[in-house]
């Protein structure tokens, strides 16, 4: 099993997915603490309109897909806010706009374009060492953020209220974090698709969240849950040989059922004693 790792695109594929699982650990718990799945859900879709664009103009679609996912997560941020919108609603405004965007362009590009089910399934065994490059730094980045403002991004993330009244940036920090959500979902989504990348920014971190609340703890239990995951899903696609995306992806969603029974079964337990 381990002479896979001589390959160096499965090599590659298993530090990228440590990687990956680092930046989604701190994303992704920020997301669920704000509650923000729908809003993610509604950029990965917008970057479709981007896509489509960059295909249309013969621009790099990664760079335009960027731009359309950091405008729809601060168009989001802004309709919260200034125009009273609530979020979910400004949220399908950007996901329809997006896709429709998308599709437009994706038909009135000639030919076919032969990328597209990369950016829509994505494979992790087709990660490159220049992506490695780029999302390190951009997790260093993340990291680096979060070690200087890490209190503030908590209160803002639990609290708004009492962030606004502590005379925290809140506003400053939330366009800042949606915008770092937009381009963890650019970098990502390529590499692994829809489906891993919304998986990793939410299914580790709900399991962490039924055993530890605290924001910090969650952030440390996500990444180990990522990484067994990560890796356990690559060695298992790869001696079965199935998408390895799926198998993550189950993997995460069995950890989270039996998390779930081992704690309703505590809990039974708990009651009976008391």
């Amino acid at each position: 099993m381990f002479d896979l790792l001589q390959y160096s695109f499965f090599s590659n594929a298993l530090i990228g997915v440590l990687i990956i699982s680092v930046a989604a650990a701190f994303i992704g718990t920020y997301i669920i603490t704000r509650r923000l799945v729908a809003i993610s859900g509604g950029i990965t879709h917008a970057c479709f309109g981007g896509l489509g664009l960059g295909y249309y103009l013969g621009i790099s679609p990664i760079v335009m897909a960027a731009v359309f996912a950091i405008a729809a997560s601060a168009g989001v941020e802004w309709m919260s806010q200034k125009c009273r919108v609530r979020e979910d609603s400004a949220t399908a405004v950007v996901w329809a706009l997006g896709m429709a965007v998308g599709v437009l362009f994706i038909f009135l590009t000639p030919g076919y374009v032969p990328e597209l089910n990369a950016f829509l399934f994505g494979n992790v065994l087709t990660i490159s060492s220049t992506d490695l490059w780029i999302f390190a730094g951009y997790t260093i980045i993340l990291v680096l953020f979060f070690a200087f403002w890490g209190d503030s991004i908590i209160s803002c993330a639990f609290d708004r209220d009492f962030a606004r009244v502590s005379r925290l940036p809140v506003k400053v920090i939330s366009y800042v974090m949606t915008a770092m959500i937009a381009v963890c979902i650019v970098l990502t989504i390529r590499l692994v698709g829809i489906m891993l990348l919304m998986s990793m920014l939410t299914l580790p971190q709900m399991i962490a969240e039924m055993f530890a609340p605290r924001f910090k703890t969650m952030v440390c239990l996500s990444m180990v849950i990522s990484i067994l995951c990560g890796v356990v899903g690559l060695f298992v696609s790869a001696l079965i040989n199935v998408p390895c995306s799926a198998v993550i992806v189950i993997l995460m969603v069995v950890v989270f059922v039996v998390g779930r029974v081992v704690l309703t079964l505590c809990k039974m337990r708990m009651q009976k004693k008391s």
